[in-house]
């Protein structure tokens, strides 16, 4: 792998770990199989591409993906909360509908950037001292300051709240929560994180598509699932550390992937592929400890008993 690929998927890693920890927001704190990611990401991208190609600052289109994102994680929590709908089928509303909002957004199905003035394009003149690592600099910049602001808030009352919520519904509204609340906020959120990554991946690529957001969700998945096995959860800054560092490995997976010839029409399939590798993976090593100890004990019992053996025949020698 060349330098510049070896760069460049570090930085697109950095910047899908901003939509990752949207993901671990939803399934792994709030225990919310959300859908909705996979238009949210998209709403994010055609948004600022729709509002930088009309000639608005980056920065507001961009704070403006952010919103957006918001704005539609709360309409997927409102649909489950007070329209009683499935997690599942609320978010696969959701999805659903963004295909054609975001169609309405863009006016077509892609916004090209090439030529105007994003904000990577800022952070590059910014950090133009740095050379070719300008960019993936400041993109962790963004992701750690994500990282550390969503650490704190996870450990606010609200953020407890939050985390009861997917831990044990039914007790914390026995202290009074109104868990319709701490859902709508918790996807509000999630999906904030995801539009803003939309956002942010849409003006690096330089255009935005109605179809960028298709499988987003298994990559966030992906990376959470990879991120924990190999760099732990035992705790939340611990878990949202190991989201980042398992959307770098997933990035820098399929650059190699690219670069032994795998074809790019492949590259859902990988991706499904790698998720199942890192769900059976754990399940494995811990079937494999488990039939080491077995053996352990089945040889220190049938050692005891040999020794056993051995005493009650020197007692019978001497009677």
């Amino acid at each position: 792998m060349s330098a510049t690929a070896f760069i460049g998927s570090i930085e697109s890693g950095f910047i899908f770990a901003i939509m990752a920890l949207g993901v671990y927001l939803t399934f792994r704190i709030l225990d919310f199989p959300d859908l909705t990611v996979d238009g949210s990401f998209a709403t994010g991208g055609a948004l600022s591409a729709t509002m930088i190609a009309a000639g608005l600052a980056p920065f507001v289109s961009t704070i403006a993906a952010l919103f957006a994102g918001l704005l539609v994680g709360a309409l997927t929590g409102i649909l489950h909360t007070k329209g009683k709908i499935n997690a599942l089928l609320s978010g696969i509303l959701s999805m659903i509908a963004l295909y054609s909002i975001n169609l309405r957004i863009m006016g077509k199905a892609n916004v090209p950037l090439l030529g105007d003035d994003t904000l990577m394009s800022q952070i590059k003149d910014v950090t133009a001292a740095l050379g070719d690592y300008g960019t993936l600099v400041a993109v962790a910049i963004i992701a750690f300051v994500i990282k550390f602001i969503s650490d704190y808030f996870l450990h606010t009352e609200v953020g407890l709240s939050i985390r009861a919520t997917g831990n044990n519904a039914r007790m914390i509204r026995s202290f009074s929560t109104n868990t319709d609340n701490t859902i709508i906020l918790g996807l509000s959120i999630s999906n904030g994180l995801v539009a803003l990554s939309g956002s942010l991946y849409a003006q690096y690529q330089g255009f935005a598509d109605v179809s960028m957001g298709i499988g987003m969700i298994i990559i966030g998945l992906a990376s959470v699932i990879i991120g924990e096995a190999i760099f732990g959860d035992k705790s939340i800054k611990r878990a949202t550390f190991a989201v980042i560092g398992g959307a770098i490995i997933y990035r820098l997976v399929v650059a190699i992937a690219m670069q032994v010839g795998l074809a790019p029409s492949d590259m859902k399939l990988m991706t499904a592929l790698i998720v199942i590798v890192a769900l059976i993976m754990p399940r494995l090593s811990s079937w494999y400890k488990e039939k080491k100890r077995r053996t352990e004990r089945r040889k220190n019992r049938m050692a005891s008993q040999e020794h056993v053996g051995i005493e009650q025949g020197e007692v019978k020698r001497h009677a």
